[in-house]
This record gives structure tokens, C-alpha cells and sequence, in this order.
């Protein structure tokens, strides 16, 4: 339930370096992005037997991506979320994932993702792979970026995709529960 945001800024990154449909230059994309979460969002869902399930988002994070107007490969994205800012709407179901039974914020203040290849995949699309590392636990994880716009210094692109819950110690409640997570996220980042 961690760190999928981190390939998103990623991918979004890769997809600003191609001629896009969205006519966004190299050199204009070029250079180094400061993500807030003012304007952007990190959200998860977790599927569950006989339907409905758990979702939330995360209100704090903060990230960097630096795209290479030469070799979109060489890009960089790094993601910080606080996983203390968790939210569901159900105050009794925050207290759970902040608990050392899924998050433990108590000994695990932040989940990172910092990107180790960006593969362009389309146009304006790339996938990004990283290491996700959150509750002391750290794996390769993959996320889908999609740009959705280049405007005075400012971009903005959409990032998806899965991880498994076990790979951090954080599979509590399975199989009613899934052990996937699935991220919708936005990125909207300044240059500078």
C-alpha cells in the first residue's frame, strides 16, 4: 500500500521526452520538477471478497523529477510519501493502518521510491521501475506514467499500477482481503 506514486512521476516523465500528440518539445519538458501534494493526489483501493473493499489516499508527499531532454532513459524520479497522512474517511480504519499492524508510523515515517530505468512506451506514456522501500522492506516495483500537459513550467501527468501487499509485511487481513493494491495517481510538478 505504499510507494506507487513514485513510478507514476516517472513514467510521466518519460512520456514528456517523445513528440506527443500533446506537442510538448524535448527541450521544453527538459529539467528538474518539484512534486507537492498541493495539486496532486496519491490513491490506493484493496479489493475484497464479495465486493467492496478499502480505499484511501495519502495527503502528504514530496517528490523530484529530473527529465533528460537527451535520453529519456536517463530520467530520475524520487517520491516521498508520509504515511502517517493515510486516510479512508473511517477515523477507526486510519488508526488500523497507521498501527504497527500495516504501516507501524510510529517506527516507519516515510515510504521511498526512487526509479532505476524509464522505458518509453508511447508518445506520451513510459514505464517506470524502481525501489520501493517502506517498513524496512525494499523491492523492484514497476508504475505506468501518462503526461497530460506541459504549461508555464508546470506539468502534470497520471500514474497507475499494482504491488503486493506481502512483499512489506503489510498482507494483514488476507484473503478477505487482497493482497493487491491498486495506485491512481496525479503528479503536478513545477519546474525549478
Amino acid at each position: 500500500m505504499s510507494l506507487r506514486v513514485l513510478g507514476a512521476a516517472t513514467l510521466i516523465a518519460v512520456g514528456l521526452l517523445g513528440d506527443t500528440a500533446s506537442a510538448v518539445a524535448l527541450s521544453d519538458a527538459a529539467g528538474r520538477y518539484s512534486i507537492s501534494s498541493n495539486g496532486s493526489s496519491i490513491r490506493f483501493a484493496i479489493g475484497k471478497i464479495g465486493g467492496g473493499g478499502l480505499a484511501g489516499a495519502f495527503g502528504q508527499f514530496k517528490g523530484t523529477i529530473r527529465i533528460d531532454g537527451g535520453d529519456i532513459a536517463r530520467s530520475k524520479v524520487d517520491i516521498t510519501i508520509f504515511p502517517d497522512s493515510v486516510g479512508t474517511g473511517q477515523g477507526r480504519i486510519d488508526a488500523f493502518l497507521k498501527s504497527d499492524a500495516v504501516f507501524d508510523v510510529a517506527n516507519s515515517r516515510q515510504i521511498t521510491f526512487r526509479s532505476t530505468s524509464v522505458q518509453r512506451t508511447g508518445d506520451n506514456s513510459a514505464i517506470i521501475t524502481g525501489q520501493l522501500t517502506a517498513r524496512g522492506h525494499t523491492n523492484t516495483e514497476k508504475f505506468t506514467a501518462e503526461l497530460q500537459g506541459l504549461k508555464g513550467g508546470q506539468i502534470r501527468f497520471r500514474v497507475s499500477g499494482q504491488l503486493l501487499r506481502s512483499r512489506y509485511q503489510m498482507d494483514v487481513g488476507t484473503p478477505i482481503y487482497s493482497n493487491i493494491v491498486a495506485f491512481d495517481m496525479e503528479f503536478s510538478g513545477r519546474r525549478g
